[in-house]
């Protein structure tokens, strides 16, 4: 295995492209020292994950092992990697197997970056993933062009030392109870300069984190503000959840500066005791057996919800990992790597490993916890499932005006007339869906008979 040793970015790889095109067409030494030994096939391997690198290396190492005649280069991208991709493609230095995310595929897909694994995957293999792979996410048009592996469980993450300081005896059920336990977390927690509640509010993603888990659980009928059972988006079912943040916020109960907190920081001042609930998902325990090593006891359960009753399931954010190139000299090759990468004994021991938490049915019967303190309240209960994909139609331009997150986060910590915000955001979101059904980017239509109640126990072990 060959592996860089410096992280890749869009602007190196141009320029990589651009002195490869000024260049003799004689291969040079530096070129014929990377290529592959005689007889071997190489694989390129591209992917934007640096926290399983050591675990991937392990696994490509084996690999080659087993297969002499094949030799892997791993690349770990940097920053701006759909950049990178399109300049690779555009230059004819694409990588034979990447990394994929969840929400690139049906663009890619369109711009002729990804081959099909319908040609290649056997019936036993597709059998294993049938009941989580999701359209749009990993299939375009009735073909599957990437599968699952990992999946994002969220949790409300709590102090368990400040909720007994301030007399609370178990994680709050509703959201009312949650507005209660951060006003008696902060009174009680005074003395060390505690807070109830937090958030990552500078991040898009901070006003989501909370409600994603919340919505996806007490109501039945989507998620990411998108109404499945009417096709289109209502970000009335956020209301409950951006009230509540208002009002804590209002009593004096979230820290101080939430709306210019990124997550890294929200977690060094949980780390350090200062924060009695957040909201995030499964990497978390690895964050604190390794990053913010932590004294405090904290522990994780599932989201509260509006009024206590769980009609849903909390939203699993799942649905890619490796695709394989259309433009791959070598696709037999890379599809059996990929084949052994997505195999039980390879994903399981990546779970065991505390890498991620699987949604592959046979890993999570088969895998055992992880060693990390706090996994455990991570694994899958009857109340965590993938939910189908949500369009996707912000790309292009589509959406006029500040997008939703922006809009839920001035909120929370301006105040404002909500109802008129959410009948605007309704408004200039359909809109961007009908832009975006009329150019052929979104399939997905209205399920009249959609219920996310029917998702319960589908990812339980």
């Amino acid at each position: 295995m060959k592996k860089n040793q410096w992280l890749l970015t869009g602007a190196s790889l141009l320029l990589a492209g651009s002195l490869a095109a000024c260049s003799s067409s004689e291969p040079s030494a530096e070129a014929e020292e990377g290529n592959a030994a005689a007889g071997q096939t190489k694989l390129v391997y591209w992917t934007i994950d640096r926290h399983d690198s050591d675990f991937i290396e392990q696994k490509i190492s084996e690999y080659e092992g087993l297969n002499p005649d094949i030799d892997i280069e791993l690349k770990v991208m940097a920053e701006n990697y759909g950049q990178s991709v399109d300049i690779a493609f555009s230059s004819k230095q694409a990588p034979d197997i990447f990394r994929v995310d969840t929400n690139t595929v049906p663009t890619w897909v369109k711009k002729g970056y990804l081959e099909s694994f319908d040609d290649y995957i056997s019936p036993e293999m597709k059998s294993r993933f049938e009941n989580v792979l999701i359209n749009e996410k990993n299939m375009v048009d009735g073909k599957i062009y990437t599968l699952p592996n990992i999946g994002q469980f969220w949790r409300l993450i709590y102090n368990v030392d400040l909720f007994e300081k301030a007399g609370i005896t178990e994680p709050p059920t509703t959201l009312a109870e949650m507005i209660e336990d951060a006003k008696k977390i902060t009174a009680a927690g005074k003395d060390s300069g505690a807070y109830g509640f937090a958030g990552n509010f500078k991040s898009g993603s901070g006003f989501e984190r909370v409600a994603y888990p919340i919505t996806t659980l007490s109501k039945a009928v989507g998620t990411e503000g998108f109404n499945f059972q009417t096709g289109q988006f209502d970000f009335g079912m956020y209301k409950e959840v951006a009230e509540a943040l208002r009002q804590i916020k209002v009593d004096g109960s979230m820290m101080p500066g939430s709306e210019s907190l990124d997550i890294d920081p929200l977690r060094a001042q949980f780390a350090q005791g200062k924060i009695g609930m957040y909201f995030n998902h499964s990497v978390e325990p690895s964050v604190y057996d390794s990053q913010f090593p932590t004294e405090v006891r904290w522990a994780a359960a599932l989201p509260p919800t509006v009024d206590g009753q769980r009609n849903g399931v909390s939203q699993v954010i799942s649905g890619s990992y490796l695709a394989m190139s259309k433009d791959s000299e070598h696709k037999e090759e890379a599809w059996k790597f990929i084949e052994w990468m997505y195999s039980d004994e390879v994903q399981t021991a990546y779970q065991e490993g505390g890498y991620g938490v699987s949604v592959i049915p046979s890993v999570a019967a088969a895998a055992k916890a992880p060693a990390i303190p706090g996994i455990e309240g991570f694994l899958p209960t009857q109340y965590d499932g993938i939910y189908p994909a949500t369009p996707l139609i912000i790309s292009e331009g589509r959406l006029e005006g500040t997008n939703r997150a922006d809009i839920f986060n001035r909120y929370i910590f301006a105040g404002g007339d909500l109802d008129k915000e959410i009948e605007d955001l309704n408004t200039r979101y359909n809109a961007a869906l009908e832009k975006a059904i009329a150019a052929g980017d979104t399939t997905i239509e209205a399920q009249s008979d959609f219920d996310a109640a029917s998702l319960q126990g589908s990812l339980a072990q």
